[in-house]
């Protein structure tokens, strides 16, 4: 073994954690800027997604799921348990974001992982986003067409850098979007005041455990996400 090859490896090893890092610092720097704004409404959709996954996961029904430019979206659900339902927004938005960073360790896997998200946006929204002509749907088919277009015709690495990008993305939402809608705004009408009314626990509190959570999760399964 050459001198040279340990360096290689600690270059490898630290590039990836070193580019996740500026990606997630200029998310925060330009928060507000228009060309962050499509994967805004992208991990809205993953938030929504979570509730109705939840619902069907606990032997409920998904009535429908909307969007709108504004950053905003309301899942419709039967059934299924409340509680588990309400906390799966912020919680499936972070989680989404923890998958996206796994399936992007390797180029390949990358690939494959951007066929993934493009197959769960098409069939996400053709069972549940209505109405069918609406911002939503058509915000969500043209999403898993560029998602199938770069995993069909881009390089790999640039599956790898997007998914990378997407995962960072959902997770820095997810903890934003507690902090404003749950924290800072505590009289918001948010799934964090919904579950308070549900448990008596105050939507503050929600907030701080899902925060809590979702921290948790990526300290355990930080080995894995790089």
């Amino acid at each position: 073994m050459s001198k040279g090859e340990p360096v290689k490896s600690t270059q490898s090893r630290w590039a990836p954690i070193v580019g996740m890092v500026a990606i997630g610092a200029v998310a925060m720097a330009f928060w507000d800027a228009a060309w962050l704004w499509p994967f805004k409404v992208l991990v809205v959709f993953f938030h929504e997604l979570g509730h109705a996954l939840a619902a069907v996961a606990t032997g409920g029904s998904v009535v429908s799921i909307s969007l709108s430019p504004q950053q905003g979206g309301l899942t419709t659900t039967q059934g299924g348990l409340r509680f588990f339902v309400l906390s799966a927004g912020y919680l499936g938005s972070l989680a989404f974001g923890i998958l996206w960073l796994f399936l992007a360790r390797t180029e390949r896997r990358a690939r494959w992982g951007v066929w993934g998200l493009a197959i769960v946006l098409f069939t996400a929204t053709a069972w549940w986003v209505r109405p069918m002509v609406s911002f939503g749907f058509g915000f969500a088919v043209l999403a898993s067409i560029g998602a199938i277009l770069l995993a069909r015709y881009a390089p790999p690495v640039a599956s790898q850098w997007f998914l990378r990008s997407v995962g960072i993305f959902s997770v820095l939402y997810g903890v934003w979007d507690i902090r404003d809608d749950v924290l800072a705004r505590p009289g918001m009408v948010s799934d964090a005041t919904m579950l308070a009314d549900l448990t008596f626990i105050p939507g503050p509190v929600w907030g701080i455990v899902w925060i809590v959570i979702g921290a948790g999760t990526l300290f355990m399964l930080r080995k894995w996400l790089v």
